[in-house]
């Protein structure tokens, strides 16, 4: 395949924004300049490059504002509760099952994972974050930390794997070829591995910041969470403030079952996985916020929900807005967002990032290690575009034609999977559904992907490494 000038522009800065990442400095500046240069060389006019910087943001607005939304509703929700006082009381139970931080760590990790195996981590984020969060942060667990426990959890372990609802193993065997049932048996072993080391890690970097409960730092940070200085409701409705403090839960435990048993009884796909069961969730916040403003003030509802929904927006753009512009840049590198970024028809769209990755792929020797490394070094770069499914079926293809007799491409094609989706499904860049996890949180995105950074790349390198000997 012959690269382009285009495609060394793009290659040379997704390398500069990789380091400025390691370096801990912000890379908007650099997405920025690097998506106008591409679109004006792919063109060859500067008036291309103006315009291929704003579709970019535009596109990736589009593509990201399905998870604004859900954070939107979420907040206003929260907020409105606590004018009940009734979030205080919501999570009374749950905090006498998570008596201290360290039980916390752990009750969040087996929840979110359990959760997110059944209908995607998408939809499980609201779940966990407005349920079970601000109960660990109030045993004292960092908010970071919850943040880091729920991405490792479920788009992680959980989504990496995806043994129940399946797609994931489906896409990368059915495009290397072979059974979708070694490659899914696979993908779970490693997925628990790379999890298990991963959560060790982290249990072990953070537990020195685990707080006490009641410490006044548990209180701050829940304000944090949920955008106020103020975390208590005035409790000046007792009837409303405990009847929601029992609906709200109950509606989401609803929610939960309904989804499950619409999976078991459709024997796969039940319809509420993904963005259709974040949908869900979101609708029936909606309906959750118009019911407890009305029980705070009857006609001051009619104020009151335009205010919570205003704060909601505000709460979710200024922690997420910067996620735009570099979901933008590397929404370019893939040809199903590049053809509305560059104006270009579907079958001239350029696919700069997995042509730069196949380009590499005569280069490889003929190694077990060597192969299972590179296949995991692709499929987390075909992950940068934000979607870990996106890269699965370049990955599988490559597993197919790269596996030899010291390497099977069932392993290789499992390898891929868990570079391509813990890295794009949401555990260490910033323009995915990681914006979701912390934005629920009250985190800055770009620490949280510094947080798991280590932690995930060590846990991979450790499956791979033994999926050359297991497997």
């Amino acid at each position: 395949m012959e690269l382009t000038l285009s495609h060394w522009i793009y290659g040379l800065f997704t390398f500069l924004i990789i380091v400025t990442m390691i370096f801990r400095k912000g890379v908007v500046l650099p997405t920025l300049l690097g998506t106008f240069l591409v679109a004006w060389v792919f063109h060859g006019s500067i008036v291309s490059g103006f315009i291929g910087v704003f579709q970019a943001n535009l596109v990736a607005a589009r593509e990201l504002f399905n998870i604004f939304l859900i954070i939107t509703f979420m907040v206003a929700l929260l907020r409105s509760l606590r004018d009940l006082g009734a979030d205080t009381k919501m999570i009374q139970p749950i905090e006498k099952v998570m008596v201290n931080s360290h039980l916390s760590f752990f009750v969040l990790l087996a929840v979110t994972y359990i959760v997110s195996l059944f209908f995607w981590p998408t939809p499980a984020v609201p779940l966990i974050c407005a349920l079970l969060v601000p109960a660990a942060i109030r045993t004292g667990l960092p908010a970071m930390t919850a943040a880091v426990v729920v991405a490792i959890a479920g788009q992680g372990m959980a989504l990496s794997s995806d043994y129940i609802i399946q797609v994931a193993p489906g896409l990368s065997a059915k495009s290397a070829g072979v059974e979708t049932a070694a490659v899914m048996d696979q993908a779970m072993i490693l997925s628990l591995i790379t999890g298990a080391v991963a959560i060790s890690l982290v249990y072990l970097f953070h537990r020195k910041s685990f707080r006490k409960k009641g410490d006044p730092e548990n209180s701050r940070e829940l304000a944090a969470m949920q955008g106020t200085d103020d975390i208590n409701g005035t409790d000046a409705h007792p009837f409303f403030s405990r009847l929601f403090a029992i609906l709200v839960p109950l509606a989401m435990l609803a929610i939960m079952i309904y989804m499950v048993t619409t999976k078991v009884t459709s024997g796969g796909m039940g319809g509420f996985e993904g963005g259709t069961g974040a949908a869900f969730i979101g609708g029936v916040a909606v309906l959750l916020l118009l019911l407890s403003a009305t029980a705070h003030g009857k006609l001051r509802a009619l104020d009151d929900v335009s205010k919570h929904l205003t704060e909601g927006f505000v709460f979710a753009f200024r922690a997420m807005g910067p996620v735009i512009p570099i979901a933008g840049f590397f929404f370019l590198g893939s040809a199903d967002f590049a053809k509305d970024i560059l104006v270009l028809s579907a079958d001239s769209a350029p696919s700069l990032l997995f042509d730069l990755v196949q380009s590499i792929q005569q280069f490889l020797p003929e190694s077990a290690v060597w192969t299972a490394f590179s296949i995991l070094l692709i499929g987390i770069i075909t992950g940068l575009d934000g979607s870990g499914f996106s890269g699965l079926p370049l990955t599988g293809a490559l597993s197919a034609s790269l596996a030899n007799g010291q390497i099977d491409v069932e392993t290789l094609a499992a390898i891929g999977q868990m570079g391509s989706i813990w890295t794009g499904g949401g555990t260490i860049i910033a323009w995915s559904s990681l914006i979701a996890i912390a934005g629920f949180c009250g985190v800055p995105v770009m620490e949280l992907v510094r947080k798991n950074f280590f932690p995930v790349l060590l846990g991979l390198i450790a499956s791979t490494t033994l999926a050359i000997f297991l497997f």
